[in-house]
C-alpha cells in the first residue's frame, strides 16, 4: 500500500468521523479502523494538519500518548 492510499484511508476516516463536530482520539484507539500502526497515523496527522483543507487538525494534549482534536473547516 502506497503512502498516498494511507494518506487518503485516514482522511476519509477523519472527514466520516468528524463530519457532526469536532472528534478526539488517540492513534492507538483508531488505529484497527483504519488499518494502520499507531506510528503511521501519528506521522500522516502530522502531514495532514499541513496539507488537508476541510479538516483544522491539531494536537491537543500529550498523556502517554498524543491526543489529536479535529474538526471540519
Amino acid at each position: 500500500m502506497t503512502q498516498e492510499s494511507k494518506e487518503a484511508r485516514l482522511k476519509q476516516y477523519l472527514n466520516s468521523r468528524a463530519a457532526d463536530g469536532e472528534l478526539y482520539f488517540k492513534s492507538k484507539f483508531i488505529a484497527d479502523d483504519v488499518g494502520l500502526s499507531a506510528k503511521e497515523i501519528g506521522a500522516l496527522m502530522v502531514k495532514l494538519s499541513d496539507s488537508a483543507e476541510d479538516l483544522e487538525i491539531e494536537k491537543w494534549s500529550y498523556t502517554s500518548a498524543t491526543t489529536w482534536r479535529v474538526s471540519p473547516v
